[in-house]
């Protein structure tokens, strides 16, 4: 009896474990050397993301500019020469000018100059800081007035004397002395007038003679123009003064002040 065959199906399974044992080995089936298989594997990485440098954009906030204070309003009082001060109880005195923006009261450099009391129908008024004249700080006023307008006599008198004299010591100006018939004696001091029209020996009235035609327009700031409005006015000088007190030494200042 012959040998046995495998079976065709025993044949078939045997090749393909030879097939798959070579490949696993690098070798053909009868010994062969065969190229080994490669896996190729491919990574696919992400490209990185790129973030655009961060722009910080610093605003530089403007400061609101402070508001502007208005500009100070003039406040002009209608004076028709009226009385508005006394002083010792029986000199009255009237207002120089019709326009009047204020008085500012200050030290005289006489000290025989008279305490001047305001009216109480008065305008505008204030109490300027010292001069350092060691006088009382309400023996002189300063009317300050509308400029380039008639200048009247302040009482009721007689013009002692009128002219022009150094104002602190190298500035001229024109002035009037008056003594008035409620205090034969003492003498009503007018300065800071431009064009004078009074005579010595003259009586005048008060707020009717005309006596110069205008304020004198000083060239430096006074006092009082700190309290004024733009364009600023000149003002008049008023004070009544006992002639027979004269000052003793360090009193009135040096003369030029």
């Amino acid at each position: 009896m012959g040998q046995l065959r495998p079976p065709c199906s025993v044949a078939a399974a045997l090749l393909c474990f030879s097939l798959v044992t070579a490949a696993c080995t690098g070798e053909r089936v009868g010994g062969e050397k065969t190229a080994a298989l490669h896996a190729i594997i491919t990574t696919t990485s992400a490209a990185p993301t790129t973030t655009p440098p961060t722009t910080t954009t610093t605003t530089t906030a403007v400061p609101t500019p402070a508001p502007t204070a208005p500009a100070a309003r003039r406040r002009v009082l209608e004076t028709g020469f009226r009385p508005f001060l006394t002083a010792g109880g029986d000199v009255t005195l009237n207002y120089p000018a019709q326009r009047v923006e204020r008085v500012g009261f200050h030290e005289s450099n006489r000290l025989g100059a008279r305490d001047l009391e305001v009216m109480s129908d008065a305008g505008a008024w204030l109490d300027m800081p010292t001069r350092d004249r060691n006088t009382p700080g309400r023996t002189a006023a300063d009317i300050v007035s509308e400029p380039d307008r008639e200048v009247r006599v302040p009482v009721t008198g007689t013009v002692k004397r009128a002219g022009t004299y150094t104002l602190y010591c190298k500035y001229t100006d024109s002035y009037a002395v008056i003594e008035p018939d409620g205090h034969p004696g003492w003498e009503v001091k007018v300065l800071h007038i431009t064009g004078l029209v009074v005579l010595t020996g003259q009586h005048v009235e008060a707020g009717v003679t005309p006596l110069a035609a205008h304020p004198t327009r000083l060239p430096f700031k006074s006092q009082v123009e700190d309290y004024g409005a733009a364009p600023l006015w000149p003002h008049v000088h008023i004070e009544v003064v006992d002639p027979t007190i004269k000052n003793p030494p360090g009193v009135g200042g040096n003369g030029c002040n």
